[in-house]
């Protein structure tokens, strides 16, 4: 026992305070668990910005329809620009959650697909090809999703094309693959129904269940 350090009752010689340790340990910095609210929360943030990058991607969607239709003056590129920087970001945040991830490449792939057909759309504008010409716009609108659109043992680009709008057209997410896949699963569709039934040509539309746009097949019958 040190002669100079005062004596606490009860206590064993040498043995220092035991509330110290554990007081340093709760101090954050200090080596010990770190309280639950200076814990980073990632999840709700995550969360969130999927929910942004969403709403951005469908109304990019709706932008640019408006464009091409005429009623707005210049593509919308600052929107496109910010979901390009929204999804580096989340590209470059650590996402643990397998939902988050799954849900982000699902975004980022129907992104790319619409981005793609955008690009090739304004590539028509600008060479003089494009629907943004009053008159050339009129002529695309032979093709009515809605009502219906026949396809025999060939499928027409446009007329493909108009059923892939018709359904990202709604308010739901969209078709989840790019056109040139859509094409082929027309194709695909078209030739198993004509085995199937008989009939040479088949009719696809796009019609709304539950809130949602669902593409309809049916044989059309021999005249």
């Amino acid at each position: 026992m040190d002669p100079k350090r005062p004596y606490r009752p009860g206590a064993a010689p040498g043995q220092q305070n035991p509330q110290a340790p554990a007081a340093a340990a709760k101090r954050p910095g200090a080596g010990g668990p770190v309280p639950p609210q200076a814990a980073v929360r990632k999840g709700p943030a995550i969360s969130e910005a999927l929910d942004q990058l969403q709403r951005d991607i469908r109304q990019l969607q709706v932008d640019f329809e408006r464009f091409f239709n005429g009623g707005l003056p210049l593509p919308p590129e600052e929107l496109r620009g910010r979901i390009q920087a929204l999804l580096r970001n989340l590209r470059n945040t650590s996402i643990t959650a397998p939902v988050d991830n799954f849900r982000l490449g699902d975004l980022e792939a129907r992104f790319n697909s619409y981005n793609e057909m955008f690009n090739r759309r304004l590539r028509d504008v600008e060479e003089g090809r494009g629907p943004h010409r009053v008159f050339a716009f009129v002529e695309k609108q032979r093709f009515d999703a809605r009502g219906g659109i026949v396809f025999g043992s060939e499928i027409d680009s446009e007329a493909a094309e108009a059923l892939y709008r018709g359904l990202a057209s709604g308010a739901g997410d969209g078709p989840k693959f790019d056109l040139d896949s859509f094409q082929t699963y027309l194709r695909r569709q078209t030739e198993a129904i004509r085995q199937k039934t008989g009939c040479d040509e088949v009719q696809f539309r796009v019609a709304e269940e539950d809130g949602k746009l669902k593409l309809k097949a049916r044989p059309v019958p021999a005249r």
